[in-house]
């Protein structure tokens, strides 16, 4: 089941994101954020209806998406980028799908054109994730991040959402 997020639901999503910190380069963050900064991120987001929605299973979140300005400048206002997470031990069985895809309906249904996504050049799951919902691969950044004791290269992948509209009408009417 997907809803939006609740303060309530704050340090589940935490967790999942602090694991991701600790043991992935999914997030170029070094270390684990504290409880408060993570309720302030939540505020911030609510505050300005930039959605987070929550994977639940057996009343827990078991994962978690939102998306924010790519950037700040008002030229930038019809594209977002997104952020999913899902707990290590789910991925790979649908989750993040499911969430991602409720961010770019969501996204679509407000006006947005386009969605980005910064992946970690070396995260191959990530990157075909991504693809596999119509993504492309746009940049490259060269070792434009460090984290443990190495340099991270990132990838950017955009999706135009009248175009993943178009796919989804498509496959609709295939599977009709």
């Amino acid at each position: 089941m997907l809803r939006l997020a609740t303060r309530e639901d704050v340090p589940a999503i935490l967790e999942i994101y602090n694991d991701a910190v600790v043991n992935s380069t999914a997030s170029y963050d070094l270390a684990p954020v504290s409880l408060e900064d993570r309720l302030a991120w939540f505020d911030e987001k609510t505050g300005h209806d930039w959605p987070i929605l929550v994977a639940i299973e057996d009343g827990d979140v078991i994962g978690w998406g939102t998306y924010g300005p790519f950037r700040a400048k008002p030229g930038y206002r019809f594209t977002v980028e997104h952020s999913v997470y899902v707990k290590a031990a789910r991925r790979g069985g649908g989750i993040g799908t499911e969430l991602l895809r409720a961010l770019i309906e969501r996204a679509r249904s407000e006006g947005r054109h386009v969605m980005i996504a910064g992946v970690d050049a070396h995260n191959e799951a990530s990157l075909r994730f991504h693809e596999a919902l119509g993504f492309k691969r746009v940049a490259h950044f060269r070792e434009i991040g460090r984290k443990f004791g190495r340099w991270l290269d990132l990838v950017f992948l955009q999706l135009l959402l009248e175009d993943a509209k178009a796919e989804s009408s498509a496959s609709v009417s295939s599977d009709s």
